[in-house]
């Protein structure tokens, strides 16, 4: 490749590239997750058809799913505006209120990490997702009184990674609650090739596979590889993905078949090697591959225990047979054993 093939296209053009949104619009070209988006096309339908507000619906799952890109669906369906916060972001009552109060009849909130809301906050959100009202206290002391405000009926959307966090008041008044779960290679294939569509990057057939065995069954992280995988082929290759190409690439990230990347390995390595396959506490693995142990818990140990590499126990993480393994060692017998598979140690 010369280097005339390496000069940089104009500034105009460059940026309305990233500028391109990979969220599907419409709930027919969101791919996966079957069984939510057919429960919230029938609530959807049935609003319309009523001409009433949707129900308020709560979205979880692990992070890169499409919680929120469900909620911009939802709001297209509906014909709403969707306004977007964050539970963090809403640290009093006045936040709150100037959200609801700028919301149109049927309009859409959407609270990401709806868990992190703290419980003054909810109490204020209890009547309004009830009986669209809100009561504000004004003043403190003699001089406090209370001002209610009538809001427009609305819909809340809630998205949480962490669904066991949220009160069971709060979750109680979500008159749908809809878990997402990881994707299979298949659907994640289906997605990079849509994505390689509007990024107007040549792909052949096979390389979306090639990209989606690596991407831990996770659309979000799918996008991120596909974006350096159409880096590379542009750089190294003649711009078309091919499946060697797409492998090429993500080895050059440490991103090995089974979608492990270095820091994978190192903890799978530290459990056999330096704690003879667990069971060891999550502190003690985390000082010994010099990461934060909740890095370890939340990004890194949930692929690990869904592919069977590792478990949890009382006593600790214990590395399964898949484990040794994976880094080249056979399992000890003890690893292997029924017993040890059914009491966890």
């Amino acid at each position: 490749m010369s280097d005339s093939d390496l000069t940089p296209p104009p500034a105009d053009s460059l940026d309305s590239t990233f500028e391109i949104s990979l969220r599907p619009p419409l709930f027919e070209e969101f791919t996966g997750q079957d069984k939510t988006v057919e429960r919230l096309k029938v609530m959807v339908d049935a609003a319309k058809v009523r001409g009433d507000t949707l129900q308020h619906i709560l979205l979880s799952g692990p992070p890169g799913l499409g919680k929120t890109t469900l909620a911009y669906i939802i709001g297209n369906a509906m014909g709403s505006e969707v306004r977007t916060t964050s539970g963090p972001m809403i640290e009093k009552a006045g936040d709150l209120a100037g959200l609801l109060t700028n919301i149109e009849r049927g309009g859409v909130l959407f609270i990401d990490e709806i868990h992190r809301l703290q419980p003054a906050i909810e109490e204020y959100l209890y009547p309004a997702m009830e009986d669209f009202k809100l009561d504000i206290v004004i003043d403190q002391g003699p001089s406090a009184r209370t001002v209610r405000l009538n809001l427009a009926p609305f819909t809340l959307i809630g998205a949480t990674t962490r669904s066991g966090m949220i009160s069971d008041p709060l979750r109680s008044r979500f008159g749908m609650n809809c878990r997402l779960d990881y994707y299979s290679s298949e659907h994640l294939a289906s997605i990079i090739s849509r994505s390689a569509g509007l990024l107007d990057t040549p792909m052949e057939t096979g390389a979306d596979l090639e990209i989606a065995m690596r991407a831990r069954g996770t659309p979000r992280i799918a996008n991120n590889l596909l974006r350096w995988v159409r880096d590379y082929a542009l750089v190294r290759a003649s711009g078309t993905i091919t499946p060697k190409v797409a492998d090429e690439a993500l080895t050059m990230l440490d991103i090995d078949a089974d979608g492990f990347d270095e820091m994978d390995k190192r903890i799978l390595e530290a459990m056999i090697s330096l704690f003879d396959g667990g069971p060891v506490g999550v502190s003690s693995l985390a000082v010994a591959i010099g990461e934060e142990a909740g890095t370890i818990e939340e990004v890194h140990e949930p692929y690990l225990i869904m592919q069977g590499y590792i478990k949890r126990t009382p006593q600790g993480r214990v590395a399964m047979p898949k484990a040794f393994r994976k880094i080249g060692l056979e399992p000890p017998a003890s690893s292997v054993s029924p017993q040890s598979d059914l009491f966890g140690k």
